[in-house]
């Protein structure tokens, strides 16, 4: 007894190295807990992966190969690191033949994409940068058409992982986001996503999976790392500081827009049977003496632009990707038009939940669903756009959408979670 009366009284008399050492202490046991649960979620996500890399191949068959462009750069240069302690064991566990490509500056993955061979699978590991990058590569090739068929398989290494909510389990927990993502391309669900084609009149086009964004929301976004030694208040400071320097923020564009199209119906390819010997003999001869009429070319339609100037403090242009499982009749991207009559406080407020999700719109939004659109900017002071989080000088463009032009590896957790919001 008398040594515990002991202990309490070095403890009282030190009360201020004794509180640092507490905290010391608990931090640390956080930590290492931390670092246990971390490696029982990579052990959990191993054992599954190995479940695939038993199952049995005929001789004929091959090893699936994977090429894996990574950005090391993404998430502050730990990307390399996350990939090699999270993914890559998945995925060799699992029996793929990896070819990893690690790009070495800015731009470097769409060079890499116009010489790549064709691969079974194309897995991006990065961020949002880095897959605008890849597929805007993609697109630009001569084989497009052929090479978009190939399934892609995201991994969230970057600061901004925007798709990854369409195709993961949503997690705060880095490694299990991760694992889960990894384990997904395994699976081999995936389902089909729009893409945006934005072309200016000089350069070539660049490919969107999100959106484009243009004003004062953007402009903001961009200020807000600037106010950071105010923690949870940079968000607002950051828009009500905007605020000061220039109100209203008002930007003055013209929008001329398509009407959306009709979505086909998602039937399964199959070959038809070719028909019997005798019959395509038959029908060859009667083409022979009795050659068909052809019907005269029918005129074709032409399109229907319908032009709107606008007055907004922000517009975006942006696909349905959002939940890609969703059923719908056209196949349409949205233009959304923010009023330019919103108060300070509302601008904050807006701002503050566009800061969660660049997509969200108010109720004072205009939406329009189109097929194509035309965005005329003033020659000067347009600023800059946001596409797919990644910053371009902002130019007058024409934004087409490409319907269902890549397929991505999707968890069929996540499929069965936005099959139920939709119901």
């Amino acid at each position: 007894m008398a040594r515990v009366v002991k202990v309490f009284g070095t403890l009282r008399n030190h009360w201020k190295k004794s509180t640092v050492a507490a905290c010391a202490l608990s931090y640390g046991g956080h930590w290492l807990y931390g670092k246990h649960c971390d490696n029982l979620l990579r052990k959990e996500a191993c054992l599954v992966a190995r479940e695939y890399g038993r199952q049995q191949i005929s001789p004929q068959e091959q090893l699936r190969k994977a090429t894996v462009i990574l950005n090391p750069a993404a998430c502050s240069g730990k990307a390399n690191t996350l990939f090699e302690k999270n993914a890559a064991p998945i995925l060799h566990l699992a029996g793929v033949e990896v070819t990893l490509v690690k790009t070495d500056y800015e731009g470097q993955a769409k060079k890499l994409m116009e010489l790549m061979e064709q691969t079974d699978m194309l897995i991006v590991a990065g961020g949002d940068g880095t897959l605008q990058e890849v597929i805007t590569g993609l697109l630009r090739r001569a084989d497009q058409e052929s090479f978009s068929k190939t399934p892609i398989g995201f991994i969230p290494l970057g600061s901004h992982n925007s798709l990854s909510e369409s195709l993961h389990i949503l997690s705060d927990n880095q490694v299990k986001h991760i694992t889960s993502a990894t384990l997904s391309i395994l699976q081999g669900e995936t389902v089909p996503l729009d893409v945006l084609q934005i072309k200016g009149e000089k350069d070539q086009p660049v490919f969107a999976l999100i959106g484009l964004r243009w004003g004062a929301f953007r402009d903001v976004a961009a200020t807000i790392k600037k106010y950071w030694y105010l923690g949870p208040l940079k968000t607002k400071a950051a828009h009500w500081f905007s605020t000061l320097r220039q109100w209203p923020q008002v930007r003055e564009a013209s929008v001329s827009y398509l009407a959306p199209t009709l979505r086909p119906p998602d039937l399964p390819e199959q070959k038809p049977q070719r028909p019997h010997l005798m019959y395509r003999i038959a029908h060859r001869l009667k083409n022979y003496w009795y050659p068909p009429i052809p019907e005269p070319p029918k005129a074709e339609e032409p399109e229907r632009w319908n032009e709107r100037m606008l007055s907004t403090l922000e517009l975006s242009i942006h696909t349905q990707n959002k939940n890609p499982v969703q059923t719908r009749t056209d196949d349409s991207l949205l233009v959304c038009v923010e009023p330019d009559s919103f108060s300070v406080g509302e601008f904050i407020t807006v701002g503050e939940k566009k800061m969660e999700d660049a997509t969200a719109f108010t109720r004072k939004s205009l939406k329009l669903e189109a097929s194509a659109c035309q965005l005329n900017l003033p020659e000067e002071g347009a600023g800059f756009y946001n596409i797919d989080n990644e910053e371009y000088e902002a130019m007058s463009v024409e934004v087409t959408l490409l319907p269902r032009k890549l397929h991505f590896f999707c968890s069929a957790e996540r499929r069965e979670q936005l099959l139920t919001q939709v119901q």
